[in-house]
């Protein structure tokens, strides 16, 4: 399973330069059906929702990231709350799919206690995430974008859409690959229940 891991991070970049290269343009192919293989030693559990969750919480690199206003943020802003990761681009179909169902889940449990964190790689600018954002009809997302893809690196992600659980406390509780229906029953519940479990660990 390792030398599995160690190929598919080798070939990513490849993978990636195509869809790079013309991120303003919409439904470019994306590697979202590389499979996750976790690292030997690691212990996971597949929930319903679709979320492979760790055994333990693991902690997450610092993110380097901007906001819609271009100022530099990270996830120790997001300190408290339970956040939805979650890693997509323009051209990238699936992702273009799912964010309604993203949009959502902000609305419905979006608050004091949860954020969904919708985090853009487009390297053309947050123009193009307006411009995408505007035609879907996204009204509670907020703008977020890494232009320089480095999260893909950093996050060890392999494929898009790829969207973290992260806790309170900024640990990764799990990750889910491929798209998702964010606002459906289970999903909800799963994610209502991430939020009580989790109530006493506030910073």
């Amino acid at each position: 399973m390792r030398r599995a891991h160690s190929i598919a991070r080798l070939l990513l970049p490849l993978a990636l330069l195509p869809a790079l290269s013309a991120c303003d343009k919409p439904a470019q192919p994306t590697v979202a059906d590389i499979t996750f293989v976790p690292a030997a030693h690691a212990k996971t559990t597949r929930h319903a929702s679709g979320f492979v969750l760790w055994d333990a919480p693991r902690s997450v690199p610092a993110l380097a990231f901007q906001g819609s206003d271009g100022q530099p943020l990270g996830l120790d802003k997001f300190r408290g709350k339970v956040v939805v990761l979650n890693i997509w681009a323009t051209w990238c179909g699936p992702c273009r799919e799912e964010m309604p169902t993203l949009d959502n889940l902000q609305a419905k449990l979006g608050g004091p206690d949860l954020e969904v964190l919708t985090l853009s790689i487009d390297q053309a600018g947050p123009e193009v995430v307006r411009k995408f954002f505007k035609e879907v009809g996204v009204k509670h997302l907020r703008l977020y974008i890494d232009p320089t893809a480095q999260t893909l690196n950093v996050l060890d992600i392999l494929g898009l859409p790829t969207t973290l659980l992260v806790d309170r406390q900024g640990r990764e509780l799990g990750r889910l690959i491929g798209a998702a229906t964010w606002d459906s029953p289970k999903m909800i519940d799963f994610l209502q229940d991430v939020v009580k479990r989790t109530q006493g660990d506030k910073p």
